[in-house]
């Protein structure tokens, strides 16, 4: 795991330096760079595979032709090595999957990419003809940022990255915003700076001379539907996820698993547990609000897997503290308030080991949100008339606000702020932040008329629109999630939080062939009734305890909605007081101080509002761009 930078135009050595020192925490061993002719390319190094210098980075091919810099793992790095070298003409220096990479790209150019099965952002120079050609994984594991200026390509690992190039541009995207309003982070392929963009999932890019010629996908889930029976179709999911989960144990250094006590987590740590023959050491969180804390379901896993197993409490106390080191580094505005204890729960796995297993994907690929069963539900009240629908809206807002985790009240009020929405919307809703008509009421007159008549929601419409899938029902929802809150929700959250720390996070559920399997399944074999994740648990019964199987999903949390009320209430003033709000002219401030004093008095729950607007500020005032917003 490591953090990329690079240029091809206008740009120089220190600019290529200065561009990875941003960065310097996703890779603590080294930092290096290289300019070849009208290109730059830096890399921060962790390291993990071929612990020695020559694996370092930017890394050569022995001809000298082609330069690399890369992020991330490439899984299957030693059969594609034994492969090449059968077939002549390569010799190896190095152990490393970075000069598996180089190789073979130098003997199969773009088509090498249906042959990776890994996590990876990277970019690679020819000097022959002077092009760069970056990619991304099909998953979107690891993050790719880019600008196309007046005279320079730039790209990064991350946003701060990008801008710390001379010509990036620093402009403030409105569309973004309203989009980040929406979902509580900037979907992809935009950024929340303005010329400066995400390459895709999947996606692969080719510059010549500072300009891109082309920008265009290489992988896509097929649609094609297995006709095979539930015990087949449990036997080769189980087979997938444990040669998966192999594929993911090769490593130099120290390895772990996430555990939160979930069936996801608690799946992966039984199949590392498998593959391992000491025992592997697990790390969960835990917290100080009953409703929140998962540790003893993590605890009775590790107990009846034999791990070795590492417990930390997430205090308020902890919990305020990490605010301000988190939100600094952070370069693009994210309100999923999980980040926070997926940063402990990093930093405390950190001090032990230096890659980890997590259990994200499962959720998206096999209907294992609430929302999933609340879909259902929703199809059923859809034949009821709207004022029917506004009268139990108006008696959900009568009942107590309660700010335990996932409460009955919230439930219930959540999910009637999706009516009144097209059907393919509704599960953004549920997600997310504001609905459009609430930022009607929260945003300026003049942000309003720059974004003009777009709601956010169009980025749905638009994935729907390049959706391989015929099916419109669950297909279609699942198809949403994987290309929106898995990609720009989950793993940018675990990327950010653990590379803070230096700490590799992999994700078994990701692996291309599990995708492809999981995708490849009929609807009833991923949620059944209104049972989710069906099939994964049917493969997991006998290898896990059954509490652990049965229990309803549950966030991974923290109690916002107190601390606002309490502890956060002076950050949430100050941060949203009237008289900034008033002076930086993006929000009404009538309608913001109301959504304060609603939330103090506990007349509403308004946390997600809040700690939306409050990260948007947290942000803004760390950067400069943000100061002066849209001028």
């Amino acid at each position: 795991m490591c953090g990329i930078a690079g240029y091809q135009g206008a740009g120089s050595y220190e600019v290529a330096r200065r561009m990875i020192a941003t960065i310097a925490y996703r890779g603590p061993d080294l930092q290096a760079a290289s300019v070849l002719g009208d290109t730059g390319l830096a890399h921060a190094r962790l390291s993990i595979i071929d612990l020695s210098r020559g694996a370092d980075q930017p890394m050569q091919d022995p001809t000298g032709r082609f330069s690399i810099v890369f992020n991330g793992e490439i899984y299957n790095h030693k059969p594609l090595r034994e492969e090449l070298l059968r077939g002549g003409g390569h010799v190896f220096r190095t152990h490393s999957d970075t000069e598996v990479l180089l190789a073979l790209y130098a003997e199969h150019g773009e088509a090498m990419l249906s042959k990776l099965n890994g996590m990876f952002a990277f970019a690679i120079h020819d000097s022959q003809d002077g092009s760069l050609f970056l990619a991304r994984d099909c998953m979107g594991k690891k993050p790719l940022h880019y600008a196309e200026t007046a005279d320079a390509f730039v790209f990064g690992s991350e946003l701060k990255a990008v801008l710390a190039h001379p010509s990036a541009p620093t402009a403030l995207d409105p569309i973004a915003l309203d989009q980040y309003l929406t979902f509580e982070y900037v979907p992809t392929p935009r950024s929340i700076i303005k010329g400066v963009r995400k390459l895709g999932a999947g996606h692969k890019m080719r510059v010549q001379g500072g300009r891109i010629l082309h920008d265009e996908a290489y992988w896509e889930a097929r649609p094609d539907k297995l006709q095979i029976g539930p015990k087949e179709a449990a036997e080769r999911l189980d087979h997938a996820l444990l040669k998966a989960t192999e594929r993911r144990l090769m490593s130099d250094v120290p390895l772990g698993v996430f555990l939160s006590g979930g069936i996801d987590s608690s799946a992966i740590a039984y199949y590392a547990q498998t593959c391992s023959s000491s025992r592997i050491q697990t790390f969960s969180v835990g917290f100080e609000e009953a409703s929140y804390d998962e540790s003893s379901y993590a605890r009775q896993v590790a107990d009846h897997l034999g791990t070795e197993h590492h417990t930390e409490i997430l205090t308020q106390h902890d919990g305020l503290d990490l605010i301000a080191p988190i939100y600094a580094k952070l370069d693009e505005p994210f309100a999923d308030a999980s980040l926070i204890p997926t940063h402990l729960l990093s930093r405390s796995a950190r001090k032990h080991v230096t890659v980890c297993l997590g259990g994200d994907g499962s959720d998206e690929l096999l209907a294992g949100y609430p929302t999933f069963k609340a879909d259902l539900l929703r199809h059923a009240f859809s034949a009821l008339p709207k004022s029917a629908i506004r009268g139990l809206q108006t008696m959900a807002a009568c009942l107590p606000v309660d700010h335990g985790n996932i409460s009955f009240d919230f439930k219930v009020k959540q999910f009637l702020r999706g009516f009144g929405s097209a059907p393919e919307h509704v599960n953004t809703l549920w997600l997310g932040g504001f609905t459009p008509q609430e930022k009607r009421s929260l945003l300026s007159a003049d942000l309003r008329e720059q974004i003009g008549e777009r709601s956010g929601l169009e980025v749905v419409d638009d994935v729907l629109r390049d959706t391989p899938w015929a099916n419109k029902g669950l297909d279609e929802v699942i198809y949403v999630y994987l290309k929106t809150y898995l990609l720009d929700d989950i793993l940018f959250k675990v990327d950010r939080a653990s590379m803070y720390t230096s700490l590799e996070v992999r994700a078994p559920f990701m692996d291309v062939e599990v995708v492809e399997l999981i995708n490849s399944l009929p609807g009833h074999y991923k949620r059944k009734g209104t049972q989710g994740k069906w099939l994964l648990k049917q493969v997991m019964r006998g290898k896990l305890p059954d509490a652990v199987i049965d229990r309803p999903k549950k966030g991974f949390g923290i109690p916002l909605g107190q601390w606002l009320r309490n502890e956060l209430k002076p950050l949430c003033e100050a941060l949203l007081s009237t008289e900034r709000i008033a002076r930086e002219g993006l929000f009404n401030a009538a309608y913001v101080e109301r959504l304060k004093q609603d939330h103090f008095q506990g007349r509403a729950n308004n946390r997600k509002l809040l700690w939306t607007l409050m990260v948007f500020q947290l942000w803004s005032q760390g950067k400069g761009p943000a100061s002066a917003p849209f001028r």
